[in-house]
């Protein structure tokens, strides 16, 4: 079996997710659609691949925002338009932030900013916690989905929905895929001062990563077993 990971950004590995798919036998393939020389100028050219070619897509999270056509409507319009065929012909999908809020987009949803970001370790209410945990997840994020027609809302925050599906999809506002090295690339690059403005501590935040990386990474492999039975993949 073959599993597609969408990078968007240059800082954002695959970890304990592709690690867990591994383990299932999945052979992996990364497609990177911004490079870090594109990154302040990410309005690029992207060819999407056949998506009859894999067993499982993986959309992963971006620092762009799935709404800003003006800002990256050459790649993000048309990858709306495939994860909507994608959904269409039951192709399993695992969407993880900017990947969940696109297929809240491709399946006629709404994604704008919310009233405030969610950054950090952050416990979310789930109806089905036998399939979506209830966490803590780590969260780094400004906007929100509305839901589709015909999805079903497995979790949610005051602050935004959480998780939902949709034929063989999983949308997810939080990154199963986060441990202690990627939050340093991301603090690295451009997030401590995200983090600052948020009212946090990023030394902090990085030492809880560290604190909680063990146990998130089982969380994950759970999950990521959870929906591989879901979308029937095992």
């Amino acid at each position: 079996m073959k599993a597609l990971f969408i990078q968007h950004d240059h800082v954002s590995p695959t970890g304990p997710v592709s690690e867990r798919l591994r383990h299932h036998g999945f052979e992996i393939e990364e497609r990177l659609v911004v490079t870090q020389e594109n990154y302040h100028s990410p309005n690029v050219h992207f060819d999407f691949p056949d998506a009859n070619d894999y067993d499982l897509i993986i959309p992963m999270g971006s620092p762009w925002g799935v709404w800003d056509d003006e800002c990256i409507g050459n790649w993000v319009l048309p990858e709306v338009e495939w994860i909507r065929a994608a959904i269409l012909e039951n192709k399993p999908i695992f969407g993880i932030c900017f990947g969940g809020q696109l297929i809240a987009r491709a399946m006629g949803g709404v994604v704008a900013p919310g009233p405030k970001a969610e950054i950090g370790w952050t416990w979310i209410s789930t109806e089905q916690p036998d399939f979506v945990g209830s966490g803590p997840w780590f969260q780094f994020h400004y906007d929100r989905w509305t839901l589709p027609a015909g999805a079903v809302e497995i979790a949610r925050t005051p602050v935004a929905s959480q998780a939902f599906t949709i034929n063989k999809a999983l949308a997810m506002q939080f990154h199963p895929e986060m441990d202690g090295a990627t939050l340093r690339g991301w603090l690295e690059w451009e997030g401590v001062k995200a983090v600052e403005r948020d009212g946090q501590d990023p030394k902090i935040m990085l030492w809880q990563a560290g604190h909680e990386q063990a146990a998130a990474r089982l969380r994950t492999f759970e999950l990521v077993d959870n929906f591989l039975k879901f979308a029937g993949l095992i």
